[in-house]
C-alpha cells in the first residue's frame, strides 16, 4: 500500500471522489486530513478549471487535502486519470497529519514525534509560466468563493 495526499478534485464531496470509492479501480482508505509541510501555490488554472498544486516549494500556502492508503490498482489508475508524468508528477512530499482515522498501522502515523508523514502527490512543474501569476489557495473546493466552475472530464 502507498500513501497519497489529494487536495483537489479527489477529496471527499468533490467532482472526481467517486473514482476514489470505485473498487473496480482499485482501493483506496481514507487515513486522515493533513497540509503540506512546505508552502506551495495551489491554482486553479485552464479552460475546465482545474486545481494544480504548482511544484514550487517555499511559495504559496500550506495545502489543505486528505491522506488515502492506496493499493498498487488505484496508484497506477491515479497515475492514468492524473496523466503522469505529462500534467502531473506523482512525487513524494512531507504531509503534517492534522487529524487522523486511520486504524491498523494508525500508531505509524504518529511514530514520528511531529506528526509527518511522506506521502505521494500530483502536482506540476510543467506548466505555462503565467499560471505563477494566478490566485493561490490553501484549499480547493469546486464549489468555492472564487466561482471557477471545475468542468467533469465526460463534459469536455
Amino acid at each position: 500500500m502507498a500513501r497519497v495526499f489529494v487536495y483537489g478534485t479527489l477529496k471527499k464531496g468533490q467532482p472526481n471522489y467517486k473514482h476514489m470509492i470505485n473498487t473496480a479501480k482499485g482501493l483506496a482508505k481514507f487515513q486522515g486530513r493533513g497540509h503540506t509541510v512546505e508552502k506551495y501555490p495551489l491554482v486553479i488554472a485552464g479552460k475546465y478549471n482545474v486545481p494544480y498544486m504548482l511544484n514550487i516549494p517555499g511559495t504559496g500556502h500550506h495545502i489543505a487535502g486528505e491522506i488515502y492508503s492506496v493499493d498498487e490498482q488505484m496508484l497506477q489508475f491515479l497515475d492514468e486519470f492524473e496523466g503522469c508524468p505529462d500534467m502531473y508528477q506523482r512525487t513524494l512530499m512531507r504531509i503534517q497529519v492534522v487529524e487522523w482515522e486511520g486504524k491498523g498501522g494508525a500508531g505509524e502515523a504518529r511514530a514520528a514525534a511531529d506528526g509527518v508523514l511522506e506521502c505521494f502527490v500530483y502536482s506540476t512543474a510543467t506548466y505555462p509560466p503565467e499560471w505563477v501569476g494566478l490566485p493561490y489557495y490553501d484549499s480547493y473546493d469546486s464549489s468555492g468563493k472564487h466561482g471557477l466552475s471545475y468542468v467533469l472530464r465526460e463534459n469536455r
